[in-house]
């Protein structure tokens, strides 16, 4: 593999691999830049974590380290793992010692012990991880591997150092790994490697949700993240760990009437939004924006195949997603939730462009706006290119309007101008289901364009609707 000499050389000027290499004369302990930021480094991938391989203590290194750049106070040191985190402006060093492991049938948490480089570097998940540099003098900058890692590279193969067999039964995390390397870096999983993914995927159960799903969260944030989708799909994990994505699978004929496929409709929606967006809740929603549709199918003569309410009850479906999947139970969800339940409405636009349609879904996505007419961008799909064309074509055009009736409008992050206080104080009354009513009748005015956006006349407006329900400004 060609790489730039002048890039190595301005990694090993860089000050914490000049404070490293101090340590390491001055001490006689051996030193390496080793796993992914070697990768990376290799296909020119930005990475900012450095980890360093040290042949003996790494916290003791650490703290030596950490003098050298007179920056103790950004170290963190970790006795029991024998690990320490350095921060040092915007990077971040892990240092450890060289170590082996060994494994009990129920655990991936190893038995470690002091090794050898050869050791530490056998112990690694994959041959692209398992690289190092020399920050020694006597071999300065030279590549360390054993396991033709950086032909692995060239060749965009992911296969482990050892028996893979061995390497995914003691730690079954690393079969979400490979898939999500295969997705990031769009590789192939060698076919001895691939077998025994399949061979050892029940082994994931002994990992714990939290872990799955950040490798899962890793997947969704590649750049075409359907390919880790597929392949988990192929092994026969999906359906372990997601089985409401696996049962969008499938077409249904009847009197030579289908629906669409809607497990491959979904991977396009997700690529779609990720090639505009790399927010990941977005993209959790591109994911579960038909998530329902199992659920909520129906076939009529007259319909033919039908999915009402699919957008209700996908928006409940995904908080019982989150928890069990052990995704934030916050704002986050509450974000996925609300794009999930407007996800028809702009589209529904593009056959009813009304000024008052296009207030109504600028007010009930509010800041969220942009990101949801990206997911429905997105959604837009079909085999006949031509119908996409001019489904797209109509979406600008309900784009555009959205644009003109939000600045002309003054919408967005439109809060309504009478509040519930305003009321109160108005007309001297407790809280109430009326406030709530008055409310609503102000917004739906503004709505349909029977008032400006602004407070006098909404203000002028509530006082006539309490008026015809009997009820008076105070004082009056």
């Amino acid at each position: 593999m060609e790489f730039s000499a002048q890039k190595l050389d301005e990694v090993l000027e860089s000050p914490v691999v000049i404070a490293v290499r101090k340590v390491s004369e001055k001490t006689g302990i051996k030193s390496y830049i080793v796993g992914g930021y070697v990768r990376d480094f290799l296909i020119q991938r930005n990475t900012k974590d450095i980890d360093i391989l040290v042949l003996g203590s790494g916290t003791d290194f650490a703290e030596a380290v950490a003098d050298e750049l007179h920056g103790k106070s950004y170290l963190s040191v970790f006795k029991n793992f024998g690990t320490a985190n350095l921060k040092w402006h915007d990077e971040e060093i892990e240092f450890v010692g060289a170590r082996k492991e060994s494994y009990q049938q129920n655990s991936r948490n190893p038995i470690v012990t002091d090794g050898t480089l050869e050791d530490d570097i056998s112990r690694r998940d994959f041959t692209i991880n398992a690289l190092a540099i020399s920050l020694n003098n006597s071999d300065l900058g030279e590549f360390v591997d054993l396991y033709n890692g950086i032909e692995d590279l060239e060749n965009g193969i992911l296969r482990t150092p050892l028996n893979p067999d061995i390497t995914f039964s003691d730690d079954p995390l690393r079969i979400m790994r490979a898939i999500r390397f295969a997705s990031q870096l769009n590789f192939k999983i060698e076919d001895k490697t691939w077998s025994a993914i399949i061979k050892n995927k029940d082994r994931l159960s002994i990992i714990t949700h939290e872990r799955i799903t950040d490798e899962l969260n890793k997947i969704i944030l590649s750049s075409t993240p359907s390919v880790g989708f597929l392949l988990l799909h192929k092994a026969g994990i999906l359906k372990d760990i997601f089985p409401e994505f696996t049962a969008l699978e499938g077409v249904k004929v009847i009197g030579n009437i289908a629906h669409k496929d809607n497990f491959y409709h979904t991977l396009q929606v997700l690529d779609g939004v990720a090639k505009n967006s790399d927010d990941l809740w977005l993209r959790w929603a591109a994911i579960l924006h038909d998530i329902a549709k199992p659920p909520t199918q129906r076939f009529t003569e007259e319909s033919g195949w039908t999915f009402h309410g699919h957008e209700v009850v996908g928006s409940r479906m995904t908080a019982q997603i989150f928890k069990r999947m052990k995704l934030p139970m916050n704002e986050k969800m509450k974000f996925v939730q609300k794009m999930v339940f407007l996800h028809l409405r702009p589209i529904a636009l593009t056959q009813d462009v009304t000024d008052s349609a296009i207030r109504r879904i600028i007010v009930d996505a509010g800041e969220d706006i942009d990101k949801l007419l990206t997911l429905c961008r997105a959604d837009i799909t079909s085999k006949n290119e031509e119908k996409v064309k001019r489904y797209l074509r109509r979406f600008d055009e309900v784009e555009e309007k959205i644009k003109l009736v939000t600045e002309k409008d003054n919408l967005r992050n439109w809060k309504n101008p009478i509040t519930g206080e305003i009321i109160m104080d108005t007309f001297n009354i407790p809280p109430s289901r009326l406030i709530g009513d008055i409310k609503d009748a102000v917004k739906e005015a503004i709505m349909v364009g029977e008032i400006q956006n602004d407070y006098e006349e909404s203000y002028q407006f509530m006082l006539k609707f309490a008026a015809e329900k009997g009820l008076n400004k105070a004082g009056k």
